[in-house]
This record gives structure tokens, C-alpha cells and sequence, in this order.
């Protein structure tokens, strides 16, 4: 289609109805959906919200590689729900994503992830929908999150043309502050000195369950600094890394 015409149909019936021309008519409600949970996500408020009070998701990817820009994506989403360091009941979400071409085997060995499972998993954009629809508008949580953030970003803008406006919160910088004594900072040095028990790794789930107990760990030590709220935490992480 012309973009004129594209953008004509924008113009009398808006978004949805644009794509709906273009795409088959459920896809384009999934980009329509997915295009209003992330409008007006950076509301000025939450930076004053107590870190105690604060509804999070945290949540982890696995994906086929490290290079979204060379084509890989993303093969399973995971994410609980907390606000302060209390995890929510029935906050857990979790699916298996199933991509365009096979899972490199170094990967099938690194998450168990094969690609009979994978076939099964959902469409990308049907897995965006839902997994934004669980987060809503909460402040997102990961470990080493711009990884995360620009497979997030290459597939929404892949399925739906938008880029996430969700505010973010890296547990990595967090700790490389409060522990700027650590040789490194992965995931899995950061749990043991935190002292927090290591389960399944490289499963987005059990990972994001992890990020999220740590996450709580890190709470005490950043109020025991003066950090209450997320525009002071900003602030801080701003001024020292």
C-alpha cells in the first residue's frame, strides 16, 4: 500500500483501522493493543513513589544469541510482579516464544530450550500482548537490563513499529554501586554476595525470580544510603557510575 493511502485511512479511522488495511484484522488489534499500554508510560509520580510501595515487574529473556541487529530474538519471557520486595500472588508470567529460524544448538544446551518446544511457543506478537497486558504500567526490573531492553525494543518495533517507554530499573548498576568491590557483576555473582540461594539458571522465569529476591535484598541497603524513593535512586546511580 502507498503511504499516502496508509496514512489517509490513519487520518479517518486512526491506527487500528490503518493497519487493519494492511495486516490481517487481529494482528493489527495486537499492535493497536500494544501501542496503548505503552502510551503515557513515564508518569512524573512514580519518581517520588517510595521504593517500599513500588510496583515492579521483574523479568528476564532468553534469547537465540546477543545481537537482536544480526537477527537474533527472543525465545522466552518471564516476569513476576512485586510491589517493594513483596512478591504478588498470582503475579508470575511465563511462555516460550516461537522464533523464525532453528535455535542454535549452543543455545538449546544453554536454556533446554529445543526447538520441538519452541515451535509450540507463541507468536511474537502474541507474546508481547500478553506480556505487556501482565506488566501494565509498572517499572521495570532486570539484571544487565539493556540486553533486555533492545530485544524488547528490536520486536516491538519488528511486530508493532513503537519502542518501549516503560521506566527501567538495572539491578546490575544497582549492585555495582552498593558492591563496587566485586570483581564482576553477572547475575550469579551478584546472588552469592548477597547470599541469596541459586536455582535454575538461564530459564527466564527462575531468573526473573531470582533478580526478584534480589531485588528485595537490595531495597534494605539502598534505604540504609538515604535512597527512598526512585527519582533518588535515579539520582544516585546517576552520580556514581
Amino acid at each position: 500500500m502507498r503511504s499516502g493511502r496508509m496514512w489517509e485511512l490513519y487520518r479517518m479511522g486512526g491506527f487500528a483501522s490503518a493497519m487493519a488495511s494492511v495486516f490481517r484484522a487481529d494482528q493489527a488489534e495486537q499492535m493497536a493493543l500494544i501501542r496503548s499500554v505503552l502510551r503515557d508510560q513515564r508518569t512524573q509520580h512514580t519518581l517520588f513513589t517510595p521504593l517500599s510501595r513500588l510496583k515492579t515487574a521483574v523479568f528476564d529473556l532468553e534469547t537465540t544469541g546477543f545481537q537482536p541487529s544480526a537477527g537474533d530474538e527472543i525465545i522466552s519471557m518471564g516476569a513476576v510482579l512485586m510491589e517493594g520486595a513483596r512478591l504478588e500472588k498470582d503475579g508470575v508470567f511465563y511462555t516460550l516464544v516461537k522464533p523464525s529460524a532453528p535455535i542454535p544448538p549452543d543455545i538449546v544446551q544453554l536454556t533446554g530450550i529445543t526447538n520441538d518446544m519452541a515451535d509450540r511457543g507463541l507468536v511474537l506478537i502474541e507474546a508481547l500482548k500478553r506480556f505487556l497486558k501482565h506488566v501494565n504500567q509498572r517499572v521495570l526490573i532486570a539484571h544487565s537490563a539493556n540486553h533486555d531492553k533492545a530485544f524488547l525494543n528490536a520486536a516491538l518495533w519488528k511486530t508493532s513499529r513503537v519502542r518501549l517507554s516503560h521506566r527501567l530499573i538495572d539491578t546490575m548498576l544497582v549492585a555495582k554501586w552498593l558492591r563496587p568491590d566485586l570483581k564482576t557483576h553477572g547475575l550469579d555473582e551478584v546472588l552469592d554476595a548477597f547470599a541469596i540461594p541459586k536455582g535454575r539458571r538461564h530459564h527466564a522465569l527462575e531468573d526473573a525470580n531470582m533478580t526478584a529476591r534480589l531485588w528485595g535484598e537490595l531495597l534494605g541497603h539502598m534505604e540504609e544510603r538515604g535512597v527512598q524513593t526512585l527519582g533518588d535512586l535515579y539520582t544516585r546511580l546517576g552520580s556514581v557510575l
